[in-house]
């Protein structure tokens, strides 16, 4: 790796803090098995270009880990921290942004162009569950036989449909006639979704 490289993956480091940087896989400790480090401190101090016997040293007398953070800069980047407390932390964090990732399924719904009003009520019902939890809503009109010669009666139960969900979904996709279904899919209002955030 050219100087040029390594000063390069160096600035990058010190710029994001180095915590960014940090890979389970990396080593800490007795695993380091290099001559020298470049030792940079736990508050982002450069302390030059050190022997790992030293590095170590500093590390215990602090009471810190030292930690590869840059292994292919040369000479590798070492840094002193709590690696325990940073991977408690680091965890703590992916938990966190974990619990706000919202992960949205497409629960479908399918009816019959001649659904009974009852019928087409359950079937409304059950979407505005499937909307009212954040998940897309996927309508299947099925034909069968010769219904399908008539695609104005598809479409004007989805737009029924979506005449009864108007309240609280968007259209993502209008009806459009696929092989011998109509398909329209229905998506969350954003207003819907900072109202439950509430």
């Amino acid at each position: 790796m050219s100087a040029r490289a390594s000063f390069c993956e160096l600035a990058f480091f010190i710029f994001l803090g180095g915590e960014h940087l940090i890979s389970k896989d990396w080593r800490i400790n007795e695993e380091i098995r290099v001559r020298e480090v470049r030792l940079v401190s736990d508050d982002g101090e450069q302390l030059g270009i050190v022997p790992v016997r030293d590095a170590l040293g500093i590390a215990l007398e602090k009471g810190l880990d030292l930690v590869e953070v840059a292994p292919s800069a040369q000479p590798p980047v070492c840094r002193l921290m709590d690696y325990g407390k940073f991977k408690f932390e680091q965890n703590k964090r992916e938990k966190e942004a974990r619990k706000k990732q919202k992960i949205i399924s497409i629960k479908e719904v399918k009816m019959r162009p001649n659904i009974e009003e009852h019928d087409f009520q359950v079937k409304a019902k059950n979407a505005r569950k499937f909307l009212s939890g954040g998940d897309k809503v996927k309508l299947t009109i099925m034909f069968r036989g010769r219904e399908i010669t008539h695609p104005e009666l598809g479409e004007k139960l989805s737009l029924k449909f979506v005449g009864e969900l108007t309240d609280i979904s968007s259209v993502e996709k209008p009806p459009k006639v696929e092989g011998r279904n109509m398909v329209t899919v229905l998506i969350p209002k954003l207003d819907n979704d900072k109202k439950e955030e509430a």
